[in-house]
């Protein structure tokens, strides 16, 4: 059992040789992480490759359903999947095996009802594209290419909590293996429904499915062949429906947070069409997502990799380990946003033309790229730090921060610059810096406020392990057994979310200032 720090060793910088442990720590999920993270990059990258080998129109309606479908269903699953993340990280650190799968398998019921009226949305994609005023024939082939991608929500819905699964218990590496694979089988699949079968936008929407699930499938056979299941497996019943309320807590707050930065990108690239020559400062705008996206790669592995190591810290009763790798994680942050503006301000001229030979896109590019570089600057530090509050079980102040960056400060600055000031598509990307510089400091603000020990006992009230190791869990106790339990230090981590979310919420409104009473 660990001993409780003292105040002295929760309020010092770590020694070199705590940083370099803990950078090898983060860079065991991590580096794997970002393996797969480029693994799936490059699997839209030949998807989008396909669409413009098919033509403009099918290139242009392919790119209106993802946009599409981003906003109203890819960004609500993996956010709402992310809510698993702190429960099963503090779970696999406390050594409550048992509520691993549970949280599984309550994930995995939550977004596949979730997927199913995000399915009747894009049964009637077509007419919303139509009521927005966008052009017939685009929307009808846009029309088709989601129609045909509405099963794609149901396998991500059993690959995204399948991937947190595993990655809360360090398991990274296989998920990298069958992402190689699943890749590699990418652009044989698309050959062979694009261009052998003629299936058109349909064969790429299908191939980009049948993609999802050979990885949900590869991964599944991992998991059953490799055993890792076998300390977290319990069998699917009816407990599955209880124990929701901490779960809900957790990812309705995290994917309001996803959701507010993924459609923060899709409002710019409307807000370019109200600009002077709209098809060049859009087509722009599409390279400069297509840039940020490859350099998000690295800051969001590395919050998934700290969120894993604070979650597993605080469930395993070390609170000074857990700010060690805050602070280790956000030196990190800060040297990946130094290179990513490096990057950006030295290939201002050059990495457009990987995408362009227009002359006005390629001056647009080399404008806005610095300013690209100097968001990264503070991208890459918040991204991190809600990693961090996520694995805190803090979701709801990155919510918090993220509606007030992006929404308060980022947009105003936006339409002011953009359109006011009269400084076109730069000062559009000025109001992403203001919006990623404030979301930065507010960030930073609240981590380095964060009394850990205050952390470590809202753990705590979630991972009490019981005196006996062989106690079953007690996934159907009542109320009144559950109170019994506890005073008797029988309590463990599944009573707690199943009966009682009281202790933990009276210790949040503690030590989260952001978070509103009304969602705590």
């Amino acid at each position: 059992m660990d001993l409780q720090p003292d105040d002295q060793e929760l309020h010092r910088w770590p020694t070199l040789s705590e940083a370099l442990e803990e950078i090898k720590a983060i860079g065991k999920i991590s580096g794997p992480t970002t393996i797969t993270g480029l693994l799936l990059y490059s699997r839209a990258m030949i998807s989008m490759l396909f669409l413009g080998y098919l033509g403009e129109l099918e290139l242009a309606g392919g790119s209106l359903s993802i946009g599409f479908a981003n906003i109203t269903g890819y960004s609500v699953i993996s956010g709402l999947a992310m809510g698993m993340e702190p429960i099963c990280g503090q779970a696999y650190g406390a050594k409550q095996w048992k509520l691993l799968g549970l949280t599984l398998q309550r994930t995995v019921l939550l977004l596949l009802s979730t997927s199913i009226p995000i399915s009747f949305m894009w049964l009637n994609m077509k007419r919303i594209l139509l009521w927005c005023g966008q052009d017939q024939e685009i929307s009808s082939v846009a029309h088709t290419f989601i129609l045909f991608s509405i099963p794609d929500l149901f396998f991500l819905s059993l690959l995204h909590p399948l991937r947190i699964y595993l990655r809360t218990q360090n398991v990274t590496l296989p998920l990298t293996y069958c992402s190689a694979i699943s890749v590699l089988l990418h652009v044989p699949i698309n050959f062979l429904l694009v261009v052998h079968f003629k299936m058109g936008i349909a064969g790429v929407a299908i191939a980009m499915v049948w993609t999802n699930l050979n990885l949900f499938l590869l991964l599944s056979s991992f998991v059953y062949f490799s055993s890792v299941y076998k300390d977290s497996w319990v069998c699917p019943s009816m407990d599955c429906l209880r124990g929701w309320s901490s779960l809900l807590a957790l990812a309705i707050p995290t994917c309001i947070s996803v959701c507010l930065e993924w459609w923060w990108y899709e409002f710019m690239i409307m807000l370019c069409g109200l600009l002077a020559n709209p098809k060049a400062t859009i087509s722009s705008m599409g390279i400069l997502i297509q840039t940020t996206s490859l350099v998000y790669v690295f800051p969001s592995a590395l919050s998934l990799g700290v969120s894993t190591r604070v979650g597993n810290e605080l469930g395993a009763n070390r609170p000074a380990k857990a700010r060690i790798s805050m602070i280790v994680s956000l030196v990190c942050a800060v040297a990946l946003g130094l290179a990513a503006m490096l990057f950006t301000t030295l290939m201002r001229h050059q990495w457009g033309r990987f995408f362009t030979t227009d002359t006005e896109i390629l001056d647009l590019t080399a404008i806005a790229l610095p300013i690209a570089g100097l968001c990264e600057l503070g991208n890459c530090p918040q991204t991190t730090g809600c990693g961090v509050l996520r694995g805190s079980a803090r979701p709801t102040i990155g919510a918090n921060i993220n509606l007030g960056s992006f929404y308060l400060v980022g947009m105003p600055v936006a339409i002011l610059m953009g359109f006011v000031a009269k400084m076109g598509f730069a000062g559009l990307w000025l109001g992403l810096l203001a919006a990623q510089a404030s979301c930065a400091l507010l960030m930073l603000y609240v981590l380095c406020n964060t009394d850990w020990m205050v952390q470590v006992e809202r753990a705590r009230e979630l991972t009490r392990t019981c005196t006996m190791s062989s106690t079953p869990l007690p996934i159907s106790s009542t109320i009144s057994e559950s109170n019994t339990k506890k005073s008797n230090n029988k309590a463990n981590l599944e009573e707690v979310l199943c009966v009682s979310d009281e202790p933990v919420k009276s210790i949040s409104l503690e030590t989260d200032p952001l978070i509103s009473t009304t969602t705590s």
